[in-house]
């Protein structure tokens, strides 16, 4: 749920920002330096107000460069993942465009081994003078920031910082000065026995820590498996002899061999698959618990590891509204439920009532004028006991029946209004639930403002100028089985309507989580029956694409379109269904991602 992965976002954030570090960022450069200089910028976008991509071309040559000052992200690197630009690009993006596109790469710098990276690009002012614009890449955590520079001065930066905060100014038309160095030693030009003095020197701490206080632009992932792979690991500085300063010594010299060449880019994962760690060296300090995934490139590595984490922050950013209206329309709707459910338990002894009126009328010649009870035979009680029956002493005898018989018939309307009114609210608790599930697994901001507009029509979302405008429709998830069936997943309620109602030809098999929100999948037949092998992939795709992605044993509904029917003022993704048969499938990520077609 939204809570679990915020919970784990916060986690990771705090991983990122020291992985990504000077070491890694000398690679990055260098790699840019063979690949893409003289390389055209085609294009600039700006998806996220704190990322920006550089489209770049050469002979031969394509690639994004993405660069993002996220504060739980920052980073820079090539990219082949697609981004949703927003319908109107930001004032950024605007002055970039128009002073860079067209600009060709010169080079990229880095300041010392700090985190810090300068690309220069020769491009045309509006003279058509050649002139160099700069940008400065800070990945310093936080603090992290994207300028633009022209002469040394700031032509803009993502973000502004004001000369009264006490810190470097960070304003258009200020001279850029570069952050505060640390007093610490560059490993790739530095000489060994220069940190192994110092580290003689230093005080009782763990070797790793004492590492870090020594050399500049290193992760500690780095000073720790250094550590680990001396034997050393744990150890302090003063319990190191002189075998063990030499093993940390050749250790060093492998970990600056490595940078130099690049490195091997890889990813640490644990046992659930979840990323813990990413770097450019083989990592052995988690153990067998933990193991590394080798990637081709730093682009591709860092490309994999932060994408999907990006997108899910920032459609949780946009989507924060929708998620709280619906919270409050989930449990006002459960308010609801719980009040009328005790009204309801209110009225179960009506019969009572009627009884109660039946005595009365029974006993009129015992009751007089001014009783305020009567004791009357129960002819309605098998042993035929004597009832003690209230009256009102201000009615007649006559009157006090009609009065039981009047709250009889009050309780037995009541009750079935409020058993149809439990029925209505219990079906929009479904919907609630239905809109969630759409909405947690929604990618782009065009399926959110799908949903936005869903909920306006339904009314629980009142109408705006946002959601007044027109939006694209969407397209459905598009698979192919092994058996070569194509096979369509809706991404929301609206789109399930559309594919299953209009969309799907009769004979065309339609599978749903049973009772459990989710996307509605059909598999196109073309008049053919679909092996087994592909009604299980698309259970598969079903229980993936639902509220139960993370269960087993997932009980997914499967029929034909042409037994699926919507009821008469059912709200958008209800439908009925029969001759259905039921399986029970295990969601499967990677079989549903192996299947699934951009």
């Amino acid at each position: 749920d939204h809570s679990a992965k915020s919970t784990l976002y916060r986690i990771l954030e705090r991983i990122f920002i020291l992985a990504l570090d000077g070491c890694l960022l000398h690679i990055i450069k260098e790699q840019l330096n063979n690949d893409a200089i003289g390389a055209r910028i085609e294009k600039i976008t700006m998806p996220y107000k704190d990322m920006i991509i550089f489209h770049l071309s050469a002979t031969g040559f394509k690639c994004r460069l993405l660069i993002s000052c996220e504060p739980g992200a920052p980073r820079i690197h090539t990219t082949v993942k697609k981004y949703e630009n927003p319908p109107v690009p930001p004032m950024m993006c605007m002055l970039l465009r128009k002073k860079m596109v067209g600009g060709r790469l010169r080079g990229v710098r880095q300041a010392g081994i700090d985190r810090v990276l300068f690309l220069d690009f020769d491009c045309k002012n509006e003279m058509s003078d050649d002139v160099v614009i700069t940008v400065v890449v800070e990945i310093m955590g936080r603090l992290s920031n994207i300028a633009v520079l022209q002469d040394g001065k700031i032509i803009d930066c993502i973000r502004r910082v004001d000369p009264q905060e006490g810190k470097r100014f960070m304003l258009p038309g200020a001279v850029y000065e570069l952050p505060l160095c640390q007093d610490k030693l560059n490993i790739l030009t530095c000489d060994m026995s220069e940190i192994t003095e110092q580290l003689k020197n230093g005080t009782d701490i763990t070797v790793d820590k004492a590492l870090s206080k020594i050399i500049d632009g290193t992760s500690p992932i780095i000073f720790r498996e250094i550590a680990h792979k001396a034997g050393v690991s744990g150890l302090y500085v003063s319990q190191l002899t002189p075998d063990m300063i030499a093993a940390l010594s050749h250790q060093l010299k492998k970990f600056k061999s490595a940078v130099l060449n690049h490195g091997t880019p890889t990813v640490i994962i644990d046992d659930t698959g979840v990323p813990k760690d990413f770097t450019f060296i083989d990592i052995a300090q988690y153990g067998s618990g933990y193991k590394n995934v080798i990637y081709s490139s730093v682009g591709e590595m860092l490309d994999e590891f932060f994408t999907e984490r990006d997108n899910a922050a920032h459609m949780h950013r946009l989507s924060a509204d929708l998620l709280k209206l619906l919270t409050n329309a989930y449990e006002r709707t459960e308010r609801k439920i719980n009040a009328r459910k005790q009204e309801l338990q209110n009225t179960r002894d009506r019969e009572k009532l009627r009884i109660y009126g039946e005595l009365i009328k029974a006993n009129l010649h015992f009751i007089s004028p001014g009783d305020s009870f009567v004791d009357a035979v129960n002819y309605y009680d098998p042993e035929c006991g004597t009832v003690r029956i209230p009256l009102d002493v201000s009615l007649s005898p006559q009157g006090n029946a009609q009065k039981y018989f009047k709250e009889y018939k009050k309780a037995s309307t009541a009750a079935g209004m409020l058993e149809e009114l439990i029925r209505k609210a219990q079906e929009d608790l479904v919907y609630i639930d239905s809109v969630y599930d759409s909405l947690t697994r929604a990618t782009t901001a065009s399926e959110l403002d799908s949903i936005r507009d869903e909920l306006c029509d339904t009314g629980y979302a009142k109408r705006t100028q946002k959601s007044n405008r027109k939006h694209q429709k969407g397209t459905p998830i598009k698979y192919i089985s092994t058996d070569g069936f194509v096979i369509f997943a809706g991404k929301n309620n609206r789109m399930n309507d559309e594919l299953t109602l209009k969309t799907a030809a009769k004979n065309d098999y339609w599978l749903h989580t049973k009772n459990i929100p989710g996307s509605h999948i059909i598999i196109v037949c073309n008049e053919q029956t679909p092996p087994n092998s592909t009604l299980e992939q698309a259970a598969i795709i079903a229980a993936v694409n639902s509220k139960a992605a993370s269960s087993s044993s997932v009980p997914v509904e499967c029929t034909k379109a042409r037994y699926v029917k919507k009821p008469s003022g059912a709200k958008p993704g209800m439908v009925i269904y029969t001759n259905n048969q039921t399986f029970y499938v295990n969601p499967d990520r990677e079989v549903e991602k192996s299947l699934k077609k951009d």
